[in-house]
């Protein structure tokens, strides 16, 4: 019986990871469609709305922290309540990421028809398309999957070492408008690093399943 109820309550908690990874994804659909439209109160929504997120995370931890103090797992199980945790991490930072484009979004001026602002976007659809898969993965446990995911982080950093050398490029040619290119930069740098988080969790989810945690796409 009691074996019974600790299944249960680790199927519970891998619904609330997934959960909470689908409002996530949300997030980000939205952080697409503001950063393609400028929409500005859409921006602010998803920049000033984090907390839901945050109280998610808590609630996940605790429920964490609870089966290790109550249940005392041991081997797979321990494993994926380790990894668990290190996934909440790795979403909530991605939700953080949403925030800080949206932020930047909400108070910039950017222009819509720049051909930049369009391979960030292209770029943010790939980062995203890395998390979903990654949540999908998290739940279906595909091992070839999860490190295609990893190895799929090197398309988004060539998307992102290009659009650093455009960016560059327009700052030499028009020096006037500054701020508003390094705005572009913080964004891009924050779509790479969901893209790295999204890897993470795909490294996770090989290690709850044979205890290794490799670093499939290490940086240089």
């Amino acid at each position: 019986m009691a074996r019974n109820t600790f299944e249960r309550e680790l199927t519970e908690l891998a619904q609330e990871i997934t959960s909470m990874g689908d409002a996530i994804d949300s997030r980000l659909l939205v952080t697409i469609e503001a950063l393609r439209t400028l929409d500005l109160e859409k921006a602010k929504l998803v920049a000033q709305s984090d907390d839901q997120i945050d109280r998610q995370e808590h609630e996940i931890e605790k429920m964490c922290l609870k089966l290790i103090a109550l249940q005392q797992p041991i081997a797979g199980d321990l494993r994926m309540i380790a990894a668990c945790l290190k996934i909440l991490t790795d979403m909530e930072r991605v939700a953080d990421q949403c925030a800080d484009i949206c932020d930047i979004v909400a108070g910039g001026d950017f222009n819509g028809n720049s051909l930049t602002l369009s391979h960030v976007v292209r770029m943010m659809e790939e980062a995203r398309s890395m998390f979903r898969r990654a949540i999908d993965v998290f739940i279906s446990r595909d091992m070839e999957e999860a490190k295609a995911i990893c190895e799929y982080d090197d398309v988004v950093d060539a998307m992102f070492s290009k659009i650093i050398l455009e960016v560059c490029d327009i700052i030499t040619q028009n020096p006037h408008n500054v701020m508003c290119e390094v705005d572009m930069i913080f964004i891009t740098k924050y779509i790479e690093r969901t893209a790295d988080h999204a890897t993470n969790i795909a490294e996770w989810v090989i290690y709850m399943e044979n205890g290794e945690h490799p670093d499939l796409n290490p940086k240089l």
